[in-house]
């Protein structure tokens, strides 16, 4: 497992080992496993719509996915963090668990991280999956792999740990997942294969965005979220995720698929389950805004690569104004000037209306648009999200669909809180709503 470990960290895993253990033991809830490059949470949190109607059902939280968050997801605990007392309440909850009559979950949705070679394998040494998905395999987390392919061989270890009546579902789109589908022997697990591709068991094709109206025009009318058809064993029918908007996040609703099907549902029901799916807090997220206007909220993080794709999908949707409502992007180091020059880019290719700079690193961009003779009545620049959310508020108009994005020092939630047709119900949507962080003033960076 991970290097550099203290002595305390160490026992305190090997503890939450037995205990989580024992657990298992007890109740014997049936578990899936879920790991990738990127994608797991957004397929954890659709594979848990899918099931929760169905099952008594319990996923990780937070950042709960390694040696120690996965046991206290098991046992059903907080983090004791630094605290004596708070690892003791840890202790006490765990032998309620044990020796009480307990209603515990009949499914656990578990997303497992790996960082280093052996983390997958540690973890399926204590907690046995009856399904596994595999989201994705990229180099995006190549620090302690010595390339793609032992990125890959790190993931399937999920696969590979399930018994003779377990199931693995992958996304068959990805090369390296590819390559593993028809390499390795399937002795230990059966397949289930989802994608847009031909190869694909359970394939999505027809994908669409909806409108209150028909008709896919200026007057549309409000945005409804994208809709694909499934292709399963010769049947097709409509799903509707009525509030995703980004393409490559279908792929989630498509792990959820698998899973329903697996699980014996039928896809009717699975269909009608993902219509409420919603990505994780701050990640495309479409959420009603004032005066008529609709938010898409992609405050979590922000980088040149996923700006550019949250500035793809407002430039196809085809109603109202497209409002860019960007942050600086930090740690780019001396790629910050070509990196936020190349938003300013997307953002003129896309054809948008009105373009917000947050931050003093968005000068950059600011000067692209300048050069590129776009006009200064549709450009505002702020060095904080508190007043370039007040400014926003008062030039929004019915029908404007607004992409608020940026890092997440930049504190950009506040300019969708101050935005949202519902700011009382914050908590519930917006990322960074923990009293600590409501408390924490914004800061220069």
């Amino acid at each position: 497992m991970t290097n550099n470990k203290t002595i305390k960290l160490i026992l305190l895993e090997k503890a939450l080992k037995v205990m989580a253990v024992l657990v298992l033991k007890k109740y014997k809830p049936r578990i899936i496993g879920i790991t990738g490059s990127i994608g797991k949470t957004s397929a954890k949190e659709a594979i848990f719509t899918v099931l929760a109607g169905h099952f008594r059902v319990r996923k990780n939280e937070k950042n709960y996915n390694n040696e120690v968050g996965l046991p206290l997801t098991i046992i059903g605990a907080e983090s004791g963090g630094r605290s004596f007392a708070g690892w003791f309440f840890v202790f006490l909850r765990w032998l309620r668990v044990l020796a009480l009559p307990f209603k515990y979950p009949e499914v656990l949705i578990l997303e497992m991280g790996a960082d280093r070679p052996g983390d997958i394998r540690y973890l399926t040494s204590f907690i046995k999956s009856e399904m596994a998905v595999i989201t994705d395999i990229s180099s995006s987390h190549l620090e302690f792999f010595k390339n793609i392919e032992g990125v890959a061989a790190e993931k399937w270890v999920l696969a590979e740990s399930l018994d003779g009546k377990g199931l693995a579902a992958v996304n068959i789109d990805n090369s390296q997942i590819l390559k593993k589908v028809k390499s390795l022997p399937k002795e230990k697990a059966n397949f289930l294969t989802f994608g847009f591709s031909e190869e694909a068991e359970i394939r999505a094709t027809d994908v669409l965005y909806n409108y209150s109206s028909e008709n896919e025009t200026e007057s549309a009318g409000e945005l409804k979220g994208l809709s694909f058809k499934l292709n399963y064993k010769g049947t097709s029918i409509p799903v509707r995720l009525n509030n995703v908007l980004a393409r490559h996040n279908i792929y989630a609703a498509l792990a959820a698929i698998s899973v329903g099907i697996g699980f014996g549902l039928n896809l009717v029901e699975i269909g009608a389950a993902l219509a409420n799916f919603s990505m994780p807090c701050g990640r495309m997220n479409l959420i009603p805004g004032i005066k008529g206007s609709q938010i898409i909220d992609d405050t979590y993080n922000s980088s040149p690569v996923s700006a550019s794709a949250a500035l793809e999908v407002l430039g196809n949707i085809k109603t109202g104004r497209k409002i860019a409502v960007l942050g600086d992007m930090l740690e780019l180091g001396k790629n910050t000037e070509t990196g936020h020059r190349s938003v300013a880019k997307k953002f003129l290719e896309i054809r948008g209306d009105i373009f917000f700079a947050v931050g003093k690193r968005m000068r950059f961009a600011l000067s692209e648009l300048e050069k590129n003779n776009f006009s200064s009545d549709g450009v505002f620049a702020f060095s904080d999200p508190e007043k370039a959310g007040r400014k926003l508020q008062r030039i929004i108009k019915e029908g404007d669909v607004v992409l608020v994005k940026g890092s997440q020092g930049m504190r950009m939630e506040k300019i969708v809180e101050e935005i949202m047709a519902e700011p009382e119900k914050s908590g519930n949507y917006l990322c960074r709503q923990s009293p600590a962080w409501k408390e924490k003033p914004w800061k220069e960076v």
